[in-house]
């Protein structure tokens, strides 16, 4: 492709590929009052373009890529291993589907490499639940110190670093920050390998301090030319001979916020998903229940939240949890007895510390609410702005320079009022300011 056209076309890229977030409650369903839970929706979407990067997702990650090759004979010895056992790196691909469209619009909102969207390939073969012998957890590979440092929580309850946007966020912050220590992305990702630490001592016993002429651990020095060998398969997986499968240019989840906690299961069957694939999209949670100690979050694929909004609206009420305040000395089957759960359930849903038979410590517990004991959410709680088109599915807009409503109605064939009416940051816009755009479904 003529360089020209290949700028222009990863122009248009960077112009519309923005990740942009668009939240709002429902509002019409009177039920979410009798449940005392709330439901928004954050959708992210790109506009309809006709150019084939903007359709096929793989298409838009080779778009990106700027790494250059600085040990083709690794490289070379990496892609042999790779196409040698191709239904490994083939399964790698299938199974990061559900993940990759939320890093690549992270990677390319922040302008990184696009080599780096590919990095849990070999970092955890995209699977949530791998932890190292080095206790080292998620599709990022987080250690607990490094996790806590950038902000990713960890308890009983919760473990951010499987958590699929919270982990991505902080593994591409922690990306920045040593791109920001060293200047360079080849050293950026021997750091993130080995620590930043590792890398400064290298580059102090040597003259140069490019990724080519420091000494790095045996391991770190196949980190990056392993990374360029899945780069270069993704590039062309047929001279591999590999079968990448289709990865459609579009969000495969979107983001549900609970104002209560929910057992994972029962989430699950509200959605019409088998726990399994329910569980892959929200591997944070130890205990099979969406629950954390600041609020309750969790993914569906897009083509299951409207089928969990019916159902939950119809059913949400009887599958809410509380907390409970469990003191010291408690009989915890007298606790199962009070909310009419087993013992068992007690224990699996708990991260419950027994003497006895009985609570060992105070500590907050989750059990059912008590029946009869609903208490309806106060309105406040909502406080919507707008009346939600029933149905509707939201696409998202960044304002550029030289952007007016019409322009913007026309791009994406809306009326003005129709962005009016969704946005109260319409007039006057305001350049980077996030618009919402409605599309019937």
């Amino acid at each position: 492709m003529p360089h020209l056209l290949r700028s222009a076309l990863h122009s248009l890229v960077a112009f519309f590929g923005a990740a942009v977030i668009s939240t709002f409650a429902v509002a019409d369903e009177p039920s979410s009052s009798q449940t005392g839970l709330k439901i928004s929706y954050s959708i992210a979407a790109l506009p309809q373009l006709d150019t084939a990067a903007e359709h096929d997702l793989w298409s838009r990650i080779r778009s990106g890529f700027k790494l250059p090759e600085s040990d083709p004979r690794l490289t070379r010895l990496h892609e042999q291993n790779f196409s040698r056992n191709s239904t490994h790196i083939e399964r790698i691909a299938e199974r990061s589907r559900p993940y990759l469209f939320y890093i690549v619009e992270e990677v390319e909102r922040r302008g990184m490499p696009m080599e780096i969207a590919l990095l849990p390939m070999i970092e955890s073969a995209f699977n949530p639940l791998a932890l190292s012998p080095m206790k080292a957890a998620g599709i990022w590979q987080f250690i607990p110190s490094t996790g806590k440092v950038y902000g990713l929580e960890q308890n009983a309850w919760y473990d951010g670093r499987r958590d699929i946007l919270q982990a991505t966020n902080a593994a591409l912050d922690y990306l920045q920050k040593l791109h920001g220590m060293f200047g360079d992305w080849e050293l950026a990702l021997a750091a993130y390998n080995c620590g930043e630490g590792c890398v400064a001592r290298a580059q102090s016993r040597v003259a140069g301090n490019s990724y080519s002429a420091i000494h790095l651990p045996k391991e770190t020095r196949n980190y990056l030319p392993k990374l360029i060998a899945v780069r270069n398969i993704v590039l062309d997986p047929q001279r591999f001979g590999i079968k990448l499968g289709d990865a459609p240019n579009e969000p495969y989840f979107l983001q549900i916020n609970l104002e209560h906690p929910m057992e994972a299961r029962q989430a699950a069957r509200l959605a019409e998903m088998n726990l399994e694939d329910f569980l892959s999209l929200n591997p944070a949670f130890q205990r099979r229940v969406i629950h954390t100690d600041t609020q309750s979050v969790l993914l569906l694929p897009t083509d299951k939240v409207e089928v969990f909004q019916f159902n939950f609206h119809q059913q949400g009420g009887q599958y809410r949890l509380q907390n409970y305040a469990a003191q010291k000395g408690e009989s915890a089957k007298g606790i199962a007895e009070k909310f009419g759960v087993t013992l068992n359930w007690l224990k699996e849903i708990n991260p419950l510390k027994l003497n006895n038979g009985k609570v060992s410590k105070s500590q907050t517990l989750v059990v059912p609410m008590a029946k009869g004991n609903i208490v309806p959410m106060q309105l406040g709680a909502i406080t919507p702005t707008k009346k939600p088109v029933r149905n509707a599915v939201m696409r998202t807009h960044t304002v550029r320079k030289g952007d007016t409503l019409a322009r913007v109605a026309r791009l994406y064939n809306v009326k003005v009022a129709d962005i009016r009416q969704w946005n109260d940051n319409a007039e006057p816009l305001t350049l980077g300011s996030k618009l919402a755009i409605p599309r019937s479904s």
